[in-house]
């Protein structure tokens, strides 16, 4: 297709065509039901942008877009007590505030956009750049100046159609991969898995089970998510705030919004000693893939009973059973999810400062705030890896 493409933006669900979903169809994330998850419970420091693209009145793209105002944050994250994160947090807090970006901030992967079959790379390259420029400009005449503008997450295939368009003016970047775990056609069981991995991580399968002794394990529903709102918010931010960087918090209500609007598609797993809760995982169903979401736990107690690993190990399980094609265990702790069996998948962004001398050194600068994470990838499989 030739025709110019042409956009509307929206920020209300409600003003969304009524195909919208049509294009969302292979990824949950662009729902008009996820994007409603992101309108009521979306961290308070983010605001939300839905971008529908046209040729000739028919709709052919749709994307998300979020505007992140770090300066509403009381932390970046508390884990790196030293000179660097100082300059680091200076830095974001008078120069890199305000971020514009195409994607999801919440999420690893390339959740930012569906176009239509035969629709041209390099005009769906040239309509988000022109969405965002729009974007941009609104923002600036509500009085917020944008620092940063940025495109997240792509791999490899997307980056080579798109690098000739945004090259141009952005700097490519490439932080933590994208962990994801590829459940074999063969599998049927947990007891398949294990009978996979090698001895040495079967022996780690074994010992983290039985540390997990006394724990109990259950799915929650909405009015239990609901009547532990309090103690989950508290393990998750606990969780959260020990992270190396942040630029968002969930809000409190994020994961009772979520069951409401996506019902059994959306799975929260409360873990419990003698009646407390004492950590929770969550899992999204999109489409073939299971999603990985947020958890949190009770650190003293997580090392102790090996609770982050035998999350982990919970999830594969019921990935395995309900017949899932791959898990996204997105990014962060690499080397255990490595050690379970994912796989590291590099995915790339785009960014550009506003004010053209900063963007001069923004390769210097994203790789003195974000330096590349030194892990070991690990192999916990037989000499016969199993393949999909």
């Amino acid at each position: 297709m030739n025709s110019k493409i042409l956009f509307t933006l929206y920020s209300k669900v409600s003003k969304l065509p009524e195909n919208w979903n049509t294009l969302a169809v292979n990824n949950i994330f662009l729902s008009k039901e996820y994007l409603e998850v992101l309108e009521r419970s979306a961290p308070n420091n983010m605001s939300c942008f839905f971008i529908g693209f046209y040729i000739e009145d028919k709709l052919v793209g749709i994307a998300l877009s979020q505007f992140l105002d770090l300066n509403l944050l009381e932390s970046f994250g508390d884990r790196d007590k030293c000179v660097k994160a100082s300059v680091r947090n200076f830095i974001f807090k008078n120069f890199c505030s305000h971020v514009l970006l195409i994607g999801n901030n919440l999420l690893t992967g390339q959740n930012a956009f569906a176009f239509s079959e035969g629709i041209d790379k390099k005009a769906i390259a040239e309509g988000l750049l022109n969405a965002m420029t729009k974007l941009k400009a609104n923002l600036q005449s509500s009085g917020k100046k944008v620092h940063i503008t940025s495109l997240k997450d792509f791999e490899n295939t997307d980056i080579i159609a798109f690098e000739k368009e945004l090259n141009k003016d952005y700097f490519q970047f490439s932080t933590q991969p994208n962990m994801i775990f590829t459940i074999p056609e063969n599998w049927k069981t947990e007891q398949d898995y294990i009978d996979a991995l090698s001895k040495k991580y079967r022996d780690q399968y074994k010992r983290a089970r039985k540390k997990a002794d006394g724990i109990e394990n259950r799915k929650l529903n909405l009015e239990e998510i609901n009547s532990y709102e309090n103690e989950i918010y508290e393990l998750y931010f606990h969780v959260a705030k020990n992270a190396p960087f942040n630029t968002f918090y969930l809000a409190k209500n994020h994961f009772s919004v979520f069951k409401e609007i996506l019902k059994d598609k959306f799975l929260f797993y409360g873990y419990f000693i003698e009646g407390k809760l004492i950590g929770f995982s969550t899992l999204i169903k999109n489409g073939n893939s299971m999603d990985t979401y947020f958890l949190g736990y009770d650190d003293s107690i997580q090392k102790e009973k090996m609770l982050y690993l035998n999350m982990l190990y919970d999830m594969i399980a019921y990935s395995i059973k309900k017949g899932f094609h791959e898990i996204v265990f997105a990014r962060t702790a690499l080397e255990i999810k490595s050690s379970v069996g994912a796989k590291p998948i590099e995915v790339f962004g785009y960014i550009k400062h506003e004010t053209k001398l900063i963007d001069r050194c923004t390769k210097t600068i994203f790789n003195y705030l974000e330096p590349k994470t030194e892990w070991q990838e690990r192999n916990p499989f037989k000499d016969q890896i199993p393949n999909s």
